[in-house]
């Protein structure tokens, strides 16, 4: 816990309203649904999340409802009826930023679980083709499931190494939402003087997000776009990364925008400065969404 609090410390002038920052991560994880347009309609499925005492108010993404209340131990048959997915408002995010189109091949370099993947494929209306790669068998199970689940017939799952991916043909679309260290999602536990969601064990993550940025740009065709997102707040595994792909490839930061409001890359850090491009990323902090913190950068190969 002590780590983390130094390291906010260093992101103290970046947060904007720092104090209410660090209050907000006193409060627990809000819960969002995200409904499932490919078997059900909006309206629909709000009539049966009320039928099942489910309560919630509405987002700016109108597929996405936070829930305000709801028994977590009683089932859901919207849920097993693949209405809706469980993911957080800036989860979706990635996938808006994207925008993949009906007929398209996009990957999805790391899938698992799967909310991301079948976002997309709920977009292009189960159209096209999708490619949901993944490197650990354990969650290449969960990822069948939920596409099983969710009704979707235009995606493909593979299992291997993200960036050791080798596949024949060039994609118009890649997400690489890169594993990390998911300080997006603390939380404060002042009970027990922890931090909650917080991992252990991960070690050299920007080698891993470099290459795997890489691979995901090497995999595109000619003017594709590339999306590369993380739920953590370090720059050295956002910025930094997108910094090390556009010196290492001809690829261009675009500017983009979404339904929920960010805040621009950051292009200085620990006396390293960043390509002035990079103020065309996007970070979501927790505290201005109540969501996961997010980090979004949209690529274009030239």
């Amino acid at each position: 816990m002590a780590d983390f609090l130094a390291f906010l410390e260093e992101l103290r002038e970046l947060i904007p309203n720092f104090d209410e920052f660090l209050t907000h991560l006193k409060r627990p994880l809000p819960t969002y649904f995200r409904i499932n347009t490919l078997k059900t309609s909006i309206k629909r499925a709000k009539e049966t999340l009320r039928s099942e005492g489910v309560e919630f108010s509405p987002t700016k993404i109108p597929e996405i409802l936070k829930i305000e209340r709801f028994d977590a131990q009683r089932p859901l048959l919207s849920y097993y009826l693949g209405y809706i997915y469980p993911q957080a408002l800036s989860s979706a995010l990635p996938v808006l930023a994207l925008s993949p189109s009906e007929n398209e091949k996009v990957l999805d370099l790391c899938a698992a679980p799967g909310g991301k993947t079948t976002f997309i494929s709920q977009l292009m209306n189960d159209k096209g083709l999708v490619v949901a790669n993944d490197r650990k068998k354990g969650r290449i199970t969960s990822l069948l499931s939920n596409v099983k689940r969710l009704g979707i017939t235009n995606t493909v799952v593979t299992i291997g190494r993200g960036e050791h991916l080798d596949l024949p043909y060039r994609f118009h679309k890649v997400l690489v939402d890169a594993p990390c260290s998911g300080q997006g999602k603390y939380r404060f536990d002042e009970r027990h003087g922890t931090i909650k969601y917080m991992k252990r064990g991960k070690t050299n993550l920007s080698a891993i997000q470099k290459a795997l940025i890489k691979k995901g740009f090497d995999l595109l065709l000619p003017g594709g776009t590339l999306v590369y997102s993380t739920c953590t707040l370090d720059p050295e595994e956002n910025e930094g990364v997108v910094q090390h792909l556009i010196e290492k490839r001809r690829a261009r930061v675009m500017d983009f925008s979404v339904p929920i409001e960010g805040c621009p890359g950051i292009t200085e850090f620990k006396g390293k400065r960043y390509d002035e491009r990079i103020r065309f990323c996007k970070r979501f902090y927790p505290h201005k969404i109540d969501s996961v913190g997010f980090f979004i950068a949209k690529i274009v190969k030239e």
